[in-house]
């Protein structure tokens, strides 16, 4: 039996859990793709055989593509600093989830992934490490790293290599959110343009969100932390939310959320604080809510029907679940059927718009985003985002 950490001593049966007995042993294996039944097999698929694959592949590199692995293959890389709402575990507790996320590329879109948690913090660190692990993959996704690292690791990879780098914690939590509010906009009649929204959270999350939205043509988005709304010249704001106050905030807006709120179309909560039934209240008509803490949101999705049109959260027991499932496998199957060698802006917009598209004509208030287990999600995700691709000229097939 596994050694029980302090905190838990005596309070879990491990042997009896469902949930202990699911990962035990891990949720993930290695299988080859091909038989061993015999010499000729083994002299083909190792040595000698193997060798003439090796000297094609240094003569021209662009057949790895072609003769190994790594056409299919994503590296799931973090470092445990920020992992679920769980916090700075570290990297061996993270694994269960790096396991998880493997499993669902697996799932939803063919494709292999390998869970890597690495031992350091450092930005330097990080980023050499992963250029150093970069030739055995073809894309490389970034999870649970805390900001403000996780913008800087981010655009160093992006920089620095050839495939595409993706921090699913930023982007993936933006497409469904775009997806989402783009129906539920259209649910109530108005374009993006004509919308204020209040994002509360200004970490990976609501950073991504908030930019996705303005390159969608959001009319106003007013961005706040543990400190009040951002607005330029704010003190002690960082690089990334200073360049969110030059962005943001048309209406020049300061104090706290709540205020922010009043007469606001939309509400989008990627914090884990709390905001009052009250404040929901004034918000304009056919308000917009996507509490998206989890497991506790902003404000129970019960209290804000109360005030609102539409309502989102995190979670698998609510209607409209916001879940970066219906958005990575396919981006990153899109990105790889080309041989993408980035993830653009207009691929992330393509994406959400054609997560968007699969609800079609069946949208009503509990259902502006499909389910994870819609079989159209992924296909759908996949194919605009390869189109984007081509058009942008980011692919080699």
């Amino acid at each position: 039996m596994a050694t029980e950490p302090a905190s838990f001593e005596n309070t879990i049966d491990y042997e009896n859990d469902p949930v202990f007995l699911l990962h035990k042993g891990g949720k993930l294996e290695v299988r080859s793709t091909i038989p061993v039944r015999n010499k000729d097999d083994l002299s083909m698929a190792y040595t000698p055989g193997v060798a003439r694959v090796c000297t094609a592949i240094a003569d021209n590199p662009e057949l790895a593509y072609v003769y190994t692995w790594t056409s299919k293959v994503v590296a799931v890389v973090t470092d445990g600093t920020a992992v679920l709402g769980l916090g700075d575990i570290g990297p061996a507790a993270s694994m269960p989830v790096m396991e998880g996320k493997s499993l669902l590329f697996k799932e939803f879109a063919d494709l292999d992934s390998v869970p890597i948690a690495l031992a350091c913090t450092g930005v330097d660190e990080i980023v050499e490490t992963v250029i150093r692990l970069a030739p055995s993959f073809g894309g490389i996704n970034l999870e649970d790293i805390s900001a403000p690292r996780c913008f800087e690791i981010e655009d160093r990879l992006r920089e620095a290599l050839d495939i595409p780098v993706f921090h699913d914690d930023q982007h993936g939590t933006a497409v469904v959110v775009l997806a989402a509010l783009t129906n539920a906009a259209r649910l109530i009649g108005k374009e993006l343009s004509e919308l204020r929204a209040v994002v509360v959270g200004a970490g990976a999350s609501g950073v991504a969100v908030t930019r996705i939205l303005l390159n969608a043509g959001i009319g106003d988005i007013a961005v706040s932390d543990s400190k009040g709304l951002i607005y330029e010249g704010r003190d002690g704001l960082n690089p990334i939310k200073e360049a969110l106050a030059r962005d943001t905030n048309k209406a020049e807006l300061r104090g706290s959320t709540e205020e922010a709120l009043r007469g606001a179309h939309v509400f989008i909560g990627l914090s884990g604080s709390t905001v009052q039934e009250a404040a929901i209240a004034t918000m304009a008509e056919d308000a917009i809510v996507f509490a998206l803490s989890n497991p506790t949101p902003e404000v129970e999705p019960d209290v804000a029907r109360r005030h609102a049109r539409v309502v989102a959260t995190g979670r698998s027991d609510h209607p409209n679940q916001i879940n970066n499932v219906l958005a990575f496998p396919g981006i990153f199957r899109g990105a790889l059927d080309v041989r993408a060698h980035t993830i653009t802006e207009g691929m992330k917009l393509a994406a959400a718009e054609a997560l968007a598209d699969v609800v079609g004509d069946d949208l009503s208030e509990d259902y502006v985003i499909p389910s994870p287990f819609d079989e159209r999600v992924a296909p759908a995700v996949t194919a605009a985002v390869s189109a984007q691709a081509r058009k942008e000229g980011v692919n080699r097939i």
